[in-house]
């Protein structure tokens, strides 16, 4: 039986400084670094506690794809929301209906008649002043107003903004939505900054103002649930209170900061059942079939509305394209923001308020627990295990604790701060002993760093992990080309024919791209998918994969020439063989992406996707080689001249709404021929004519610029068209259809 160590006046010292890591890890959560840690540790309780009915009914109409197609151009039809309140609030006899979005005089398209707009507003302002259960949003966000009216700081009352008199107004919904007697307003702020990280967690329940003190919408709304009104509101440093007239408290709300008030999030987005939605294009076709002459229809209708009755309805944006949306507890990915005010309804009616523990008491509980569980781990050696496991029992019971309390009561216990603590105290600890008491016995990474890499041995020992899933965002360009007509070739060629020459092709187009520093992404049939920077970042990453387009090009011309002279070993197609690529540049996400138990080191993100685009809408201009302007400008960012643009349009490529400017890589600048450049010159003066909508002038341009083009219209080597074709036809049609004076020379594809 060993001899227990005699515990010496060094070993009390040890301990004692022991007490210099939790003081850290409480420096730390002080000053707000353990904000993140803490709140992955709160996800988890969410997790284990599970999803929660509320007593209060909540619904959601949804402004979804379908909604915006039926509701069109911003400002939406306000027209279209009167008639969705109204039907809601007469027929279904919901208990409120709340608008997640600014009804905002700014942003408005061009495309939607004034007198029009003026003309909705009045609808809904009638239809807002009978139903005082409309609750509206203002915000303190920036959006349209900041860029005409200025920044709009949001009164936080920790931010010093103590004086009413002083602090900005919300932007609120365009004249005449409210009124002086009329027009109920809800902030649909979110504090980020206070204890948060990507999920929306904390919530300014108000702004005091000079005139009035605005309140959250989630309030507002609960507000008319209760009956109540503004003058029903009482507010101290420490809560605010809903005091009914009769003098009793309807809602005690806790404040954090005097103003905010955490969210208890109660379910995930898509749960159907907890989070009823229909889509506002449904509700649109279902209030306007109660006016329908069938009555099995008006019948149908009336049922449907029904289904609202008693609720409390958020209308909010929910399209990605929207871009409101963020993480919650339970959903990983960004779901609409408007979930997060239906939350806050349920917190507030359940009074399932958060709690969290005061800091001095959770300074000591770090200490007491770091001291129990480290000394434990230090208690009869290194090679005592019964004193360490008890250690992690205790260690495990307390995060069971405070997951269980949190489940029940709604009190959140920290767990990143004295879970970190306990590790480093303990291994720290240990670690310590371990250089007391042994030897150093490691010399296997020297071992093995003599036959291998040593950061790949540092990695494999470190670690222990097989390659894992996963990503960075990176700067890079996207390289994509395809073989023009390629079904065509195939059809022509017998199997071993067709593999032979496309090992041909891509040996030189590989060794190519390799060279100039690109890694290969991978072959789609024909296809030869590439990237420049991501694995090894490269600034010059858009100059490089220029470069290569070109190289490629040069060796496709002499692999031509190659198959011509072989005679009938290859048809006629082989000989005229042309490659189409397309480049953008920009960030995307590079990594190992696939399963778990196959993946590749690829690219993916929109500016991928625009790449693609680019090489597809090449064959409409009749060009070989086509970049995005990003590429463009990196390009001679790092390149200078040296490789030869030509401005071709300004597009919108199917499948996104921001026009992007082409241009077509036309060669590297010791290649560019003085006929090439004249046609360049022409080309770009017709443009700037056609852009000034002066067609006839553009047209005679084009012309010109149409006699030098190096792709001359045919049958080889392209289909009949160049660019200059292309513009030369577009004159033509505005020409007989001028566009009018709004147009912005946007030309918009039809096809990928």
């Amino acid at each position: 039986m060993a001899t227990p160590k005699k515990i010496t006046a060094w070993s009390w010292l040890r301990r004692l400084l022991l007490l210099a890591v939790p003081a850290f890890w409480c420096g730390l959560n002080h000053f707000g670094a353990l904000d993140d840690l803490e709140n992955q540790t709160l996800k988890l309780r969410y997790h284990f506690r599970g999803e929660l009915e509320a007593p209060v009914k909540v619904m959601y109409v949804d402004i979804d794809t379908r909604a915006i197609q039926e509701i069109g151009e911003r400002p939406w039809s306000r027209g279209d929301f009167a008639r969705v309140a109204e039907a809601l609030l007469e027929v279904g006899k919901a208990r409120a209906v709340g608008f997640d979005f600014v009804f905002s005089d700014f942003g408005a398209s061009k495309m939607v008649a004034r007198e029009e707009l003026k003309k909705q507003n009045l609808e809904f302002a009638k239809v807002i002043y009978r139903h005082p259960e409309i609750v509206l949003a203002a915000q303190y966000t920036h959006g349209e107003a900041f860029a005409q009216e200025g920044q709009r700081d949001f009164p936080f009352l920790r931010k010093g903004f103590t004086h009413p008199e002083k602090n900005d107004v919300p932007e609120l919904p365009q004249d005449p939505l409210m009124g002086p007697t009329y027009g109920a307003v809800g902030l649909i702020d979110v504090d980020y900054e206070f204890g948060g990280d990507e999920v929306p967690r904390w919530v300014p329940l108000f702004a005091k103002t000079m005139n009035p003190t605005y309140y959250h919408l989630a309030l507002k709304l609960m507000m008319v649930e209760l009956g109540l009104d503004d003058s029903a509101v009482r507010l101290s440093d420490e809560t605010l209170d809903l005091v009914r007239p009769d003098g009793s408290t309807a809602v005690s709300i806790p404040l954090q900061e005097r103003q905010l008030v955490e969210i208890n999030w109660f379910s995930r987005w898509n749960n159907n059942a907890l989070n009823p939605r229909w889509s506002l294009a449904d509700v649109l076709l279902y209030q306007r079939e109660l006016a329908d002459p069938k009555p099995e229809v008006r019948a149908a209708a009336q049922d449907f509305f029904r289904g609202f009755e008693d609720a409390i309805i958020l209308v909010g944006p929910v399209d990605q394209l929207l871009q409101d949306l963020a993480p919650t507890p339970f959903d990983g990915s960004p779901v609409p923001k408007v979930g997060l005010h239906g939350n806050l309804i349920k917190t507030i009616a359940s009074g399932r308020f958060l709690r969290h523990l005061p800091e001095a008491a959770a300074v000591a509980v770090t200490f007491l627990l770091t001291l129990a569980v480290a000394g434990l781990a230090i208690s009869g050696g290194v090679s005592s295990f019964r004193y360490k496991i008890f250690g992690l029992v205790l260690l495990a019971a307390f995060v069971a604790y405070a997951f269980i309390l949190f489940k029940n009561h709604d009190l959140v216990l920290p767990l990143a701060l004295p879970v970190g603590s306990v590790f480093t105290a303990s291994f720290g600890a240990i670690g310590w002993q371990l250089l007391e008491e042994e030897k150093q016995k490691g010399r296997i990474k020297g071992m093995f760093g003599t036959y291998v890499s040593p950061q790949l041995v540092e990695i494999m020992v470190e670690s222990g992990k097989e390659p894992q899933l996963g990503g960075h965002e990176a700067e890079i360009t996207s390289y994509f080309s395809d073989i023009e007509s390629f079904s065509a070739i195939a059809e022509k060629l017998p199997p071993s024919q067709l593999v032979a020459l496309m090992n041909e092709y891509f040996t030189a187009y590989t060794d190519i791209v390799l060279a100039q520093g690109g890694l290969l992404d991978k072959y789609i049939g024909d296809m030869v998918v590439a990237m420049f920077g991501g694995l090894v970042p490269l600034e010059d990453h858009a100059l490089r994969a220029c470069v290569a387009t070109q190289l490629v090009q040069r060796r496709l011309g002499e692999l031509r020439e190659k198959w011509r002279a072989e005679g009938d070993k290859w048809p006629e197609l082989v000989w005229r063989m042309q490659t189409r690529i397309g480049l953008n540049s920009g960030l995307a996400t590079v990594g190992n992406m696939g399963s778990s138990a196959r993946f590749n080191y690829t690219m993916m993100g929109d500016n991928v996707n625009l790449a693609s685009r680019m090489e597809s809408a090449a064959k409409s201009y009749g060009v070989y080689t086509m970049a995005a302007e990003p590429t463009k400008l990196a390009c001679e960012r790092h390149g200078g001249d040296r490789v030869v643009f030509r401005r071709l349009d300004v597009i919108v490529v199917k499948g996104r709404t921001q026009p992007i400017p082409i241009y077509e890589i036309v060669g590297l600048k010791e290649d560019v021929t003085a006929p090439t450049r004249e046609c360049i010159g022409l080309f770009e003066q017709g443009l700037t004519r056609y852009f000034a909508q002066d067609w006839d002038a553009a047209g005679a341009l084009f012309r010109c610029s149409e006699q030098l083009e190096p792709n001359q219209a045919g049958p080889w080597p392209t289909s009949g068209i160049n660019p200059s074709l292309v513009m030369l036809s577009r004159c033509g049609r505005m020409r007989a259809q001028p566009p009018g004076p709004s147009w912005d020379g946007v030309y918009v594809m039809k096809v990928k």
